[in-house]
């Protein structure tokens, strides 16, 4: 019986013997297959971390080369914050960058605007302190862009609140001058100082200091041409010279062949750790006015004068941020000295001539703390005084500094719910003459486009 069972099952094992043999063979083939498409996946996979890595290690390469402290205006959003150079973004390069600026305000004030003087100086257009209740300021309207790969071009229209377009500026600037050398020509905010290149709308207070309204009428600019150096060092190293038309306060009547103004201005900037940065600055401006007209508040002509001016502006900006992101965080202390002298010859409002020697100092010094995001207040105090003489100096005129030094502080509070909106709250005591006004002010801001970032 037991070889019968035996010689049934030997050929059954025969048979299955072959087919589990079969069977293991073909698995051992599928492992296989399955092990190789494994390991080119882990294959590929290491050949892109490589590629990242090396993506990375030439972003943090470009990262780390030294970027200058300043940059002019220019598209976009960051108008790129370094004295002569344009940041511009390739997809938009050659397209024009359109923006409005709209800018609205409340003025309110414990003494009539229409007497606002400013004792032993003779004013601008520009220098007074506006009228009462609500109005539109000075909005704007700027076109900018890449002209080709040598030139960037921008022209800012002017809508002044009481109607009619202005061109403020409109310039065209070199971009690939060899040595660090850039060429602007046209219409521009001048270079001096530090604040006077900004348009209003950037300012951390609703209005210019009492320094920079009698010294430059609020902001020089002119017709002319630029020419700045950047010099190839560690340390930022800015020097700059432009020849401009002059007919601009405290210029005035486009003297010596319409170049009756001109102007030197040079810069040092660095920074001190990785939370602190610093610019400082010295300028000089010279202008032979003609005719230079003065104006009271109330926009009544207070005389001319016809001589030389000459003005030496020292200007100083330290900025903290934590790590260098100001986002959430971030201060700045900003200051300038304004030493003014002038030589020639004042005709009064009742066409009186008499000589004038003038020698004329002002300043401002503020201080501005972002405390969290979108809000920040800020402090400011400007002060000036004059030390005219001559025969066109009288009792109680215009250019009578009565013993009087003018000054004026102010305290703000400013919210930007973006970069696109801003909303300041600024309260003002003004010294300028001997009963104290008191001034209330509240301002909007309004970006409609793409608009570029600031200098530093």
């Amino acid at each position: 019986m037991r070889k019968t069972i035996i010689a049934w099952l030997l050929p059954c094992m025969l048979l299955v013997v072959p087919q589990a043999q079969a069977a293991t063979l073909d698995d051992l083939q599928l492992l296989k297959q399955q092990m190789r498409q494994m390991q080119e996946k882990i294959d590929k996979m290491e050949a892109e971390m490589q590629a990242s890595k090396q993506r990375e290690a030439e972003a943090a390469a470009k990262a780390a080369q030294p970027v200058p402290p300043i940059v002019v205006q220019a598209p976009p959003v960051n108008q790129g914050d370094a004295g002569s150079g344009v940041t511009r973004s390739d997809a938009n390069a050659f397209n024009p960058q359109i923006s409005m600026i709209l800018n609205g305000s409340y003025r309110g004030f414990s003494r009539d605007p229409a007497l606002f003087a400013v004792p032993g100086f003779a004013t601008g257009d520009a220098a007074g302190l506006g009228d009462r209740g609500l109005g539109i300021n000075e909005s704007e309207l700027n076109f900018a862009a890449n002209v080709d790969n040598r030139f960037y071009a921008s022209s800012t229209l002017s809508l002044a609140p009481q109607g009619g377009l202005t061109v403020e500026e409109a310039y065209a600037q070199t971009l690939d001058l060899p040595a660090g050398l850039t060429i602007k020509g046209g219409r521009f905010f001048s270079g001096i100082g530090y604040i006077n290149e900004f348009h209003p709308h950037h300012d951390d207070f609703i209005d210019r200091s009492l320094a920079n309204r009698v010294f430059l009428n609020n902001t020089f600019a002119g017709d002319g041409l630029q020419a700045r150096w950047l010099a190839p060092t560690d340390m930022y190293v800015e020097l700059g010279g432009e020849l401009l038309r002059g007919d601009r306060f405290p210029g005035g009547g486009a003297a010596l062949r319409g170049s009756g103004a001109w102007d030197a201005f040079l810069r040092l900037g660095g920074d001190v750790g990785f939370s602190n940065s610093w610019l400082a600055g010295v300028s000089w401006l010279g202008n032979k006015p003609t005719g230079r007209a003065s104006f009271d508040n109330a926009g009544a002509q207070t005389g001319t004068f016809d001589g030389n001016s000459n003005l030496i502006i020292a200007d100083m900006v330290w900025k903290w941020a934590p790590d260098g992101n100001p986002v959430e965080r971030n201060f700045k202390l900003q200051s300038e000295l304004f030493f003014g002298n002038e030589q020639g010859a004042f005709t009064d409002a009742a066409g009186t001539p008499g000589l004038l020697t003038a020698r004329q100092r002002g300043g401002y010094a503020e201080a501005v703390y972002q405390f969290t995001k979108g809000w920040d207040i800020g402090v400011r105090h400007s002060m000036v005084f004059a030390a005219n003489s001559g025969s066109a100096v009288v009792p109680g005129g215009v250019l009578d500094a009565a013993g009087q030094h003018p000054w004026r502080s102010s305290v703000v509070l400013g919210y930007a719910n973006s970069e696109f909106s801003r909303f300041r709250l600024q309260y003002s005591r003004d010294h300028s003459q001997r009963l104290v006004d008191h001034q209330l002010a509240l301002q909007y801001i309004i970006l409609i486009g793409a608009h570029g970032a600031h200098q530093y």
